[in-house]
């Protein structure tokens, strides 16, 4: 007879994986955070040189495709915080720079594009 800890085992190793994976919801939040980038006429700073809105998704898609592989994100903020905030090489901050306005930390900006999305932030830039 299998015991308790042998059953709650194998039941974890069927749902874990299942557990682990962002929601639709989550899905449809990061989706729309790199839309948001590719609509903007925004800049995106990393290790210190700034690429343009096309090259930035790539890169970010690139980083959120690993940590999808590897179970490291499952929200919308955590993509924000792994993916979209800072080098994961040098550990530098990402920067976003808009026509008119000062550059601002990544993480703040996409932070204000998640919040938009979600119905409580203001309109895009």
């Amino acid at each position: 007879m299998l015991s308790r800890f042998t059953v709650a085992a194998v039941l974890l190793a069927f749902v874990w994986p299942v557990l682990s994976a962002p929601s639709s919801i989550a899905k449809r939040e990061i989706q729309g955070l790199m839309d948001a980038l590719s609509a903007s006429s925004c800049e995106f700073q990393r290790n210190g040189a700034w690429h343009g809105r096309e090259e930035a998704r790539k890169h970010l898609q690139r980083k959120y495709d690993y940590l999808l592989k590897r179970d490291l994100v499952d929200t919308a903020e955590q993509f924000i915080e792994r993916a979209a905030s800072k080098s994961s090489m040098s550990g530098r901050a990402y920067q976003v720079r808009c026509p008119g306005q000062s550059a601002q930390p990544a993480a703040t900006w996409f932070s204000l594009k998640l919040d938009a999305l979600r119905g409580s932030g203001g309109p895009g830039r």
